[in-house]
């Protein structure tokens, strides 16, 4: 049975958050000065502009401390996410989990981290973006928008996908087709087991740049249970479509294999914040490598239950889910995502990439 930690209450402001400190805000990627993307030929880091496409430069030195309106601003928007997560589950099983959004910071050690494990992944996915981003230009220019449930065009090709979009209509001039994506990371303990949590990284690593460089919004949370009796339900909100900053990359390094695993929590949370998105389509891949189980009994019959009443509501709010398994419960999260949301990932090493194809097949 897991012992609670000691918990500093002094770590905690007056509405129940920790007092952590943001980063200045910079662009969404959605806007035309969209700033991001890992350096092609260089590690080092020089300054925070982007260069060519997929060449960013960044900042040899330690962050620099941030104005103190940008850290009222920081402090604001997690607490906007603490409210917000917590109006969600308050008519759910959940409602008496004592829940807390952090928003991770990064430092140096991060930075270096982030170009270490980048380094053999850039090439990949430029290679993929290299070949979907001329489909999205012809797409934008298409006359008819795609993959609609109804429409006057019917597409034979897409019947394969067997998710009943086999539709295409007349665009408006002012339509583009749109995708946000939402990226869940288990932070469980036997996360730290065989490699995973590198290949966790490795993966978000991927899709991340990936979603800079076809400005796709992303947001990209972590989460785990039971660290404390003051906190029992946390969440990592290390890149967030709301408030996107170039230097959302370093926090994802912060990504750790911690306690236990409350998902259906996670996946709620997650998934509202999609399914309040304007975009068309809304894309939650969870990164997994067991089954739930959280105090108190949050595990068996019990929480796949509620795993997959949420899958079911929020599929009825227009997001798809998918789920990468990369643990020894694999046949556990496919019998909960069933098998046409499931993921079999046997080579860790294949994962990054398996992420960034699939997410180019919702374009």
């Amino acid at each position: 049975m897991k012992i609670w930690g000691e918990i500093d209450t002094a770590d905690y402001d007056n509405d129940g958050l920790d007092d952590e400190t943001g980063i200045a805000l910079k662009k969404s990627a959605d806007s035309e000065e969209s700033t991001s993307l890992v350096s092609e030929d260089s590690t080092d880091m020089e300054s925070s502009d982007t260069g060519e496409v997929g060449s960013p430069r960044y900042h040899q030195s330690n962050p620099e401390p941030m104005p103190e309106d940008v850290k009222h601003k920081e402090r604001e928007f997690r607490k906007r996410l603490n409210r917000n997560a917590r109006e969600m589950a308050a008519d759910t099983i959940h409602a008496k989990v004592k829940l807390i959004v952090h928003r991770p910071d990064y430092d140096q050690g991060h930075q270096q981290e982030y170009v270490s494990l980048s380094k053999g992944l850039m090439p990949v996915v430029r290679e993929i973006a290299k070949k979907t981003l001329p489909l999205l230009e012809h797409d934008v220019s298409s006359e008819f928008t795609r993959n609609r449930y109804y429409g006057s065009k019917f597409q034979a090709d897409s019947v394969a996908y067997r998710d009943y979009r086999y539709f295409a209509k007349k665009r408006p001039p002012t339509e583009s087709p749109s995708l946000m994506v939402g990226l869940r990371v288990d932070e469980s303990a036997s996360m730290s087991a065989f490699g995973r949590l590198e290949a966790a990284k490795r993966a978000v690593i991927a899709v991340y740049e990936f979603c800079q460089i076809c400005q796709i919004p992303i947001s990209i949370y972590g989460d785990t249970a039971d660290v404390s009796r003051l906190e029992q339900m946390s969440i990592f909100a290390y890149a967030d479509y709301d408030k996107p900053d170039s230097n959302d990359r370093f926090r994802l390094m912060g990504i750790q294999a911690r306690s236990n695993n409350r998902d259906g929590m996670a996946l709620r949370i997650l998934a509202e914040r999609l399914a309040a998105s304007p975009q068309q389509t809304k894309l939650l891949i969870s990164i997994s490598d067991g089954q739930p189980k959280a105090m108190d009994n949050y595990t068996g019959s019990y929480a796949v239950a509620d795993m997959q009443q949420t899958i079911e509501e929020y599929e009825r709010k227009g997001v798809t889910f998918l789920a990468a398994a990369i643990g020894q419960d694999k046949n556990v999260i496919s019998e909960i995502y069933g098998n046409e949301r499931f993921l079999d990932i046997t080579n860790l090493q294949e994962l990054p990439a398996k992420l960034v194809r699939i997410i180019a097949r919702y374009l």
